[in-house]
């Protein structure tokens, strides 16, 4: 089979875990525990790794769009049969409304074809194969015309059709034929082998119960800005990477997709990062409410716990966890054969400066929604990361992102250190005086002044990557979005116009570096930005427009663009591209926003 492309996907949630169905109707990716668990779909990294087909015998043309306000896809086939519409989601609990979206989600993938013309006959090919494809499990016809898929720890109960459903050795392939106004229900139930009992569900029933359950969580959150339709897009899909029972909102969906096809820079991007910290908090906070912001946080502190003289780790697991070491997992192939495939990131032990100003950024943001003294624990974290970058912040560092080499001296960590410390000594009324404001004050000026002194270089005319360097890089253009200098800095403008002529292409895209062979969807965003703070709305107008271009035909991004094809590269869809997306919407809206 021809790998589907990365924008070929389309993205279901239940705000537990989440799954990947392709344009011609096959669930390629789905780790129904939870984000970050192993999956019983695996199509995606490999042909042998399981999948869930449903789709028609007689090819066709296919169009598809979410349902308004919701992650629930409706993928409609036109073949010379006649025409039918497949709805694909991951079913919500019955009853839940609101911020109890995807709290006890009962792990259920449903799909409802329904005939809309002719007599369409279909196929249906279900493949599972858990833990990337490792296992492969018996399959028993039971006497309700079930088939019950059970292996190591993992049974999946897969019902409807209407029909008994009659299982191979290793796979269900069945076909069925569906007529104009038919509807035809398939549920699929995931269980632990050693705990609770598969849900079962209605399809119909549990799916129109998903659809309303997504409406109503939509209609409590309001955004008056410039772009509704793609920022409220963006922020279904925000929330249906948030592991509900936390608040921690993964980077993305999937892992080991490749930023260069055929390439071996493939990570594991079902975490939650916290250098992304201040920047989802600011996403949330436009596009969504302040409880899902204050639950974020509420992880936030839980997760790093008291602040010693380690480095604050810059991603945890979805409940806190902090060792998340890398192994890489043999038997797939990976996309398109790029290899190696990941599981873990041990970009967790890496010394990043730039996290505790992400933290504190986000506490001061919103530091009036959580009154005027701190509880214990947050005013200790806000004083532990204080003083830890006080106290750290001449070291080198790997970078925001996240380099595997050496560490240096990098511009934008440094300008985050100033954050921490600047953000710090604005917060001191509200730390019951335990701020140490002066030393902060002395060391936040010492960052500012060694940042400008050594960050700049007068032969590229920019703010580059590390101090010493004449490298360009994009991660300069946070510099005015944080606040370290305006946008009309003589030589922060310079900066700006520079990484745009160097690291910018006609289609929109900045690259992060002369090097990268794609261009990275947040720092095309962060151009945006830095054009509106300087003053070029209108400029800045046609950018977003002509990112915005760049998204798949169900409105989601993975984290890249390929220069030369234009097509998707890395995990998807990827959360800091649809948090650029929010953000420079916003400051399109309001250009004098924090």
């Amino acid at each position: 089979m021809d790998q589907p492309a990365i924008s070929d996907y389309a993205f279901l949630s239940d705000c537990r875990s989440g799954a990947l169905v392709s344009r011609d109707g096959s669930v390629d990716w789905w780790c129904p525990d939870r984000f970050d668990a192993p999956s019983v779909f695996g199509r995606l990294l490999d042909p042998a790794a399981g999948h869930w087909r449903i789709a028609p015998l007689a090819p066709g043309r296919v169009e598809r769009a979410y349902r308004p306000d919701t992650l629930v896809l409706r993928t409609v086939h036109h073949t010379v049969e006649g025409s039918v519409a497949v709805t694909d989601a991951l079913a919500a609990e019955l009853g839940a409304r609101g911020h109890d979206l995807g709290k006890n989600s009962p792990a259920v993938l449903l799909r409802v074809v329904e005939g809309l013309s002719g007599r369409v006959r279909m196929g249906l090919d279900f493949v599972p194969r858990p833990e990337y494809g490792l296992l492969t499990p018996y399959l028993h016809e039971r006497e309700d015309g079930s088939v019950l898929a059970a292996v190591g720890p993992v049974t999946l109960t897969l019902r409807g059709g209407g029909t008994p459903l009659r299982a191979g050795r290793d796979r269900v392939r069945q076909e069925f034929e569906v007529s104009a106004g038919q509807q035809v229900g398939f549920d699929l139930a995931y269980a632990s082998t050693y705990g609770d009992p598969p849900v079962r569900l209605d399809p119909p029933t549990a799916l129109a119960e998903t659809v309303r359950a997504w409406e109503a969580y939509r209609e409590s959150h309001r955004y008056d800005g410039q772009y509704p339709a793609q920022v409220r897009h963006s922020a279904s899909v925000l929330t249906g990477l948030t592991y509900a029972r936390s608040g921690a909102v993964a980077a993305a969906l999937t892992t080991s997709l490749p930023e260069r096809i055929g390439g071996d820079r493939n990570y594991d991007y079902r975490f939650s990062w916290l250098r992304d910290f201040s920047m989802t908090m600011r996403a949330l906070w436009v596009a969504a409410c302040p409880d899902e912001a204050d639950r974020l946080f509420a992880w936030a502190a839980r997760s790093i716990g008291r602040v010693g003289d380690d480095p604050v780790p810059v991603l945890f697991g979805l409940e806190g966890e902090r060792d998340l070491s890398e192994h890489e997992c043999a038997p797939p192939r990976g996309y398109a054969g790029s290899r190696p495939v990941r599981i873990g990131n041990d970009a967790w032990q890496q010394r990043q400066l730039d996290v505790p100003g992400q933290v504190i950024s986000a506490v001061w943001r919103l530091h009036e929604y959580l009154g005027e003294t701190f509880e214990v624990e947050l005013r200790e974290m806000v004083v532990g990361l204080a003083e830890q970058v006080a106290a750290t912040w001449r070291l080198p560092d790997r970078g925001m992102w996240e380099t595997r080499d050496v560490d240096r001296h990098y511009v934008s960590s440094k300008a985050l250190c100033w954050v921490a410390l600047d953000r710090a000594v604005a917060l001191a009324p509200r730390l019951d005086g335990q701020a140490d404001v002066r030393r902060w004050a002395a060391a936040r000026d010492e960052i500012r002044a060694t940042v400008l002194r050594e960050g700049w270089n007068d032969r590229v005319g920019a703010y580059t990557g590390a101090f010493g360097s004449t490298e360009l890089d994009a991660s300069a253009l946070f510099l005015p979005i944080v606040g370290f200098l305006p946008a009309t800095d003589p030589r922060m403008r310079s900066t700006i116009e520079v990484v745009e002529r160097e690291l910018g292409t006609e289609e929109g895209l900045v690259r992060r570096w002369s090097t990268d062979p794609a261009g990275f969807v947040l720092c095309s965003f962060w151009l945006v930005e830095c054009l509106v703070m300087a003053g070029e709305r209108a400029r800045a107008r046609g950018l977003f427009e002509r990112v915005l271009g760049h998204a798949n035909d169900v409105g989601l991004f993975a984290e890249q663009v390929d220069l030369r094809t234009g097509a998707q590269l890395g995990n998807t869809p990827q959360a800091l591209s649809h948090i650029g997306l929010i953000n420079a919407a916003w400051r399109l809206t309001d250009p004098a926003t924090a």
